[in-house]
């Protein structure tokens, strides 16, 4: 009787396994959704403005460059692939390239996050070169409401890629960093694309409203 007693309390019950999702990925989720909220009052700044001067738009948005604009759009979607690729690579464990750099197929989550962090800083430095032209043309934050609608959607946007950008750099310094690339490691990687796609999504909102609605 004592024998048995012992070995059912060695034995754990066999009981349905609870995957409890990462308390990162759900904090950054809702987080993400109060970024939610503060660019739909950033649009709502611009349509409110939009409204009242319709005049002052059709001037101003026709000194837009548009299709530089989609060019940059169109790198920065794209960053996004390589983001997920980057993302694929760390959900099966591997941080960096088993081939020669030009093998793609053998690149590694540390391959696929350069590019993209490459592909991210080339949209900043030609959305830079974007305001230097508007500044040529006389169109700042302070020259009209126009101006200030432009710079802050178009701003907190760009703030927001390069926080995206240091995440990456982080990311890929663990990577390098840590003797075994493990759950925690992929786990960071998983969640910085999160940021990363939500950044891409509002710039496609930004283009389509600022660049494409007249």
């Amino acid at each position: 009787m004592d024998r048995v007693t012992s070995t059912s309390l060695s034995r754990p019950s066999a009981g349905p396994v609870v995957n409890r999702p990462s308390t990162v990925a759900v904090g950054t989720i809702v987080w993400l959704g109060s970024e939610v909220m503060f660019f739909a009052g950033l649009f709502a700044i611009y349509f409110t403005l939009r409204s009242t001067s319709p005049g002052l738009w059709a001037a101003e948005t026709a000194k837009l460059d548009v299709p530089f604009a989609l060019t940059n759009t169109i790198m920065l979607v794209l960053s996004s692939v390589t983001c997920q690729f980057g993302v694929f690579a760390a959900e099966r464990m591997q941080a960096r390239r088993t081939g020669k750099l030009f093998q793609v197929g053998s690149w590694g989550m540390v391959e696929w996050f350069f590019l993209t962090y490459s592909m991210g800083a080339a949209f900043i430095c030609l959305q830079v070169f974007e305001y230097a032209h508007l500044i040529s043309e006389h169109v700042t934050l302070s020259s009209s409401a126009y101006g200030s609608a432009f710079y802050m959607t178009t701003g907190f946007h760009g703030a927001h890629v390069i926080g995206g950008l240091i995440a990456f750099l982080l990311t890929i310094g663990r990577a390098f960093a840590v003797k075994n690339f493990g759950h925690k490691e992929a786990t960071t990687a998983i969640v910085v694309s999160y940021y990363w796609h939500f950044v891409d999504v509002v710039w496609i909102g930004l283009f389509m409203v600022v660049y494409v609605l007249k």
